[in-house]
């Protein structure tokens, strides 16, 4: 039998709809909160950062919403993404799983980003907005961004964290190529970063930093909004594309995952996998075990409190409750940068709550060990975010290799490493450390999140 399976849809096959899970819980989510008078915040309260539609799908309760034809349109660059069977890495690990990934590094960016991007810059186009703002960790959504901004003829500025910045000079190069602009976080260029840099001009920064830079810039500007790559419930559901495409090609390959495997930052690419298939089982389908992997350094699910807390540092952002370190908390300068944000996307954190999903961390090394596994068996370096899951995925099938047992594995493959190879040098070199975060700086930030009755 070929080593080498791929599943791969026709494009008819690119989902008409998005999935919401909102539809399918037990619970609704916890209302979003005005920081001022802690009630429940409105469409105006969010309009100075979001066009209309947007913040439709943000409290929609519909299970499916239709996929505008022109970003149908531009999702066939790349979409249907492939999915693969990982034969040569079983055969590597002499286990009797079955792993599978769906791998959305074959995007323009090279991660499952533009899923979102592209819907975003869509509908702020139809809105009349000429300029997007953004944040980006590693450099994946702000490359996203750009070109979705490209796509659509809107400018787009990018505040990138300090440390990703100087470690992946050309995430910026590619932003810059697809005509955006991309500045360090904290910069001088915002009331937000300024105070930064007042306190600790030393700082590598944190999404949470960018975010607040990116958000004060849009709600200054009538001509502005701001745009968000991952936790907020409108990007998960754009993201679930992923996940309806990975049913069907699963039953091209006769299967059905008994264990769903992302990485974990803020959500959207762990969303965008596994809704679909937890949706599915509370439907009253097959439920599989579904694992989130994070960083042990920025462990929001396995560490965070579940409390009300500020998407950004600075405080500019509604609360939203969330698994959270606390606003104030900067991560260590790890190399999966888009994993490095204080908090995790309140349906994730909800579906954890309600016993849906399990959550693990993993520290640096051990997944660049994993990454490196994965590249050496099948060919494709993953990004260091993507290498959590990989890590996981392999964990998975070493058990299944202990108990003897036969189980399927999807996990998603969420972008390629071909922007980050200076950490696989420092890898290969002996230079990466597990930098545990400070455990005081934690319990200083949870002691100051937000007094939510």
């Amino acid at each position: 039998m070929s080593e080498t399976v791929k599943y791969v849809l026709d494009e008819s096959r690119i989902p008409k709809a998005w999935y919401n899970l909102v539809a399918d819980l037990p619970r609704p989510p916890a209302p979003v909160l005005h920081p001022g008078t802690l009630q429940p915040v409105g469409p105006d309260d969010l309009a100075p950062l979001f066009p209309m539609a947007l913040i439709a799908q943000e409290v929609s309760t519909e299970r499916e919403i239709e996929i505008p034809a022109p970003v149908r349109t531009v999702y066939r660059q790349w979409r249907p993404a492939p999915l693969h069977r990982a034969r040569r890495l079983e055969r590597a690990l002499d286990t009797p799983a079955r792993i599978f990934y769906k791998y959305e590094g074959v995007s323009p960016a090279g991660s499952h980003k533009p899923n979102t991007a592209v819907a975003q810059a869509f509908y702020n186009k139809e809105a009349g907005v000429r300029r997007l703002t953004t944040e980006t960790g590693a450099g994946q959504w702000g490359s996203a961004l750009a070109y979705a901004g490209a796509t659509f003829g809107l400018d787009v500025q990018v505040f990138m964290v300090r440390v990703s910045f100087d470690q992946k000079p050309y995430r910026k190069a590619a932003m810059e190529a697809w005509g955006a602009r991309c500045v360090a976080s904290p910069s001088r260029e915002t009331n937000a970063g300024r105070a930064v840099l007042a306190e600790q001009p030393d700082t590598t920064g944190s999404l949470g930093i960018a975010i607040s830079e990116a958000v004060e810039v849009a709600a200054q500007h009538d001509d502005t909004k701001y745009a968000l790559g991952s936790v907020l419930n409108h990007v998960l559901l754009h993201q679930t594309v992923i996940g309806l495409e990975a049913m069907a090609q699963m039953e091209m390959a006769d299967a059905y995952p008994d264990i769903v495997v992302g990485c974990t930052g803020g959500g959207s690419n762990f969303a965008g996998i596994a809704f679909p298939f937890i949706g599915a089982g509370l439907r009253g389908g097959a439920k599989p075990r579904v694992i989130a992997c994070e960083p042990a350094a920025c462990p929001s699910l396995t560490r965070g409190r579940y409390a009300y807390d500020f998407g950004d540092t600075g405080h500019l952002t509604p609360l939203v409750k969330m698994h959270t370190l606390g606003s104030g908390f900067i991560p260590p300068g790890f190399h999966a940068g888009g994993l490095r944000y204080h908090g995790m996307a309140p349906l994730v954190s909800l579906v954890q709550e309600l016993g849906l999903i399990e959550s693990r961390a993993y520290p640096q090394i051990a997944c660049f060990e994993a990454g490196l596994q994965f590249a050496r068996s099948e060919g494709i370096i993953p990004a260091p975010e993507a290498n959590h899951a990989v890590r996981g995925a392999i964990d998975e099938a070493l058990a299944c290799k202990r108990d003897g047992q036969a189980r399927t594995i999807l996990f998603n493959l969420c972008g390629h490493g071909n922007f980050d190879m200076q950490a696989y040098i420092d890898f290969q070199a002996g230079r990466l450390t597990d930098s545990p975060y400070d455990e005081s700086a934690l319990q200083s930030a949870l002691a100051a999140l937000p007094k939510v009755a």
